[in-house]
């Protein structure tokens, strides 16, 4: 009820509730990193549930990339600063939302408050890191080559171990030269790869 009487100013905020705070807490989540979470939606109004990730995608955690907009925003900033193995249970209100419109497949209403409980599991360096930029890059010349990257692929893949088509591979390889090679000379260079800004560079 405090936040009501603060006026409209302070309902537009994410209050964000601490529920479990492990001892190490590192890394801690910034723009950028890769996340792997588990979370609960629930409505404001009645408290009915309206997404739970442990019942989707057959219970894994979700992957996404903070602050890029993979998420509705108030999640993007709910996260932040969040460490591996931290719970937090946050309070969005309908502008960090779905607004106005509401989101009617995820059973959302107009204007809906959300309350989301969150357990974050990992904080990996995001895809469009300058690491994972220099990772890729075996051979140090600034720019990935197709080989490059299609070795990073198979690295990804078989580290999480899901069973893909062969041809899933090449067609993951052609989507991002499209997307990514945009003076299509056959490389995607560190600017077209858009890594990132990240504070510390």
């Amino acid at each position: 009820p405090a936040r009501a009487e603060g006026g409209t100013a302070a309902a537009e905020e994410v209050h964000i509730e601490v529920l479990h705070l492990p001892e190490a807490c590192s890394p801690k989540s910034k723009k950028g990193d890769l996340l792997n979470a588990h979370y609960d939606g629930f409505l404001a109004s009645d408290g009915s549930k309206f997404y739970c990730s442990r019942t989707q995608n057959e219970g894994h955690p979700k992957w996404f990339v903070l602050g890029v907009g993979q998420v509705i925003k108030g999640l993007d900033i709910a996260m932040m600063n969040m460490c591996p193995g931290e719970k937090r249970k946050v309070t969005i209100p309908p502008s960090l939302a779905y607004g106005q419109q509401g989101y009617a497949q995820g059973k959302i209403p107009p204007n809906a408050t959300l309350i989301f409980e969150i357990e974050l599991y990992a904080v990996n360096k995001g895809p469009r890191s300058v690491e994972a930029f220099n990772q890729i890059d075996k051979d140090g010349d600034k720019k990935l080559s197709e080989l490059e990257i299609s070795q990073y692929l198979k690295e990804e893949f078989a580290r999480d171990g899901k069973k893909r088509h062969p041809s899933a591979h090449d067609e993951i390889l052609a989507d991002i030269f499209k997307k990514n090679d945009h003076d299509r000379d056959g490389f995607i260079s560190a600017k077209e790869y858009n890594v990132y800004q990240h504070d510390e560079l």
